[in-house]
């Protein structure tokens, strides 16, 4: 399955993110991409009102990338943002397969409550693991700083994802990029899976202010840790091939998730689970 990796500026304004959602998909297609994943809050960027542009996930922003995924027959990923109880809204991530069914909805777990941010004063917690079919391969969903949090992604490739999908909204700060690097490239090393992350960079014709927008250097990665895809800092779209076929070679001699000591670790969690 060939995969796209959309790294887009985000404005504050939908429609905008939408006309540019619907020019990378075209673009994807063009390149024979199943697959075009998108940043961290494609609707909207950090920084903007996120009350004011959260909608449900029927709403107008939803509708319109299900049109496009319909149009193109691209299977399309991207983040948006839901209203939640209390006033705060969910960093919500979307999946629609090439029809244009919405077929998941994953809300970020772990919010970014480090390094000087607050997510949580804005943002309400996710409490599920979303796994998905998605143009042919199953699919796990994390979101940016989930990507911090091992036990996320051990438990999608031990419930069976072959692909984790990583938006993000990665901001710049020290040691942050060398950080985001190495933790993308360690999921895909220690679950032996395939990691495709999108993430933001800045709109030169839109400054954030103190806003984090994203360093950009979306990756494909594969099983052994081999970076496939690297975007750098500029906006940009670049599709790779996702080949379960490697994923069976390198399991074939690197089997870390066979040797797995459940009797001493217990069991991760599984798809339809209670937890």
């Amino acid at each position: 399955m060939r995969v796209a990796l959309c790294q887009l500026p985000v404005s504050p304004d939908p429609a905008v993110n939408l006309e540019r959602v619907r020019k990378a998909v075209a673009d994807a297609a063009g390149q024979r991409a199943g697959l075009a994943v998108f940043p961290e809050a494609t609707l909207a960027r950090f920084g903007s009102d996120l009350r004011a542009a959260a909608e449900p996930l029927d709403g107008p922003f939803c509708r319109g990338l299900s049109g496009i995924a319909r149009d193109e027959g691209v299977a399309v990923l991207a983040g948006v943002f839901e209203p939640a109880p209390g006033g705060r809204v969910y960093n919500t991530v979307v999946a629609y397969d090439a029809a244009g069914v919405l077929v998941a909805a994953y809300r970020k777990i772990h919010l970014y409550d480090a390094l000087g941010q607050r997510e949580s004063a804005l943002v309400a917690p996710g409490s599920e693991p979303v796994l998905v079919e998605l143009a042919g391969l199953r699919t796990g969903i994390m979101t940016c700083y989930d990507i911090r949090f091992p036990e996320l992604a051990r438990a999608l490739a031990a419930g069976g994802a072959e692909l984790i999908v990583v938006p993000a909204a990665w901001a710049a700060g020290l040691f942050k990029e060398e950080h985001w690097v190495t933790l993308v490239r360690a999921r895909a090393i220690e679950n032996t899976v395939w990691v495709a992350a999108a993430g933001q960079v800045p709109d030169p014709a839109d400054p954030a202010g103190g806003a984090p927008t994203g360093v950009g250097r979306s990756m494909l990665v594969d099983p052994m840790g081999t970076v496939r895809l690297d975007l750098g800092p500029a906006p940009g779209i670049a599709v790779g091939e996702v080949d379960p076929g490697v994923t069976a070679q390198v399991r074939a001699v690197l089997p870390s998730l066979a040797n797995r000591r459940e009797d001493v670790f217990g069991k991760f969690w599984k798809p339809g689970s209670r937890r």
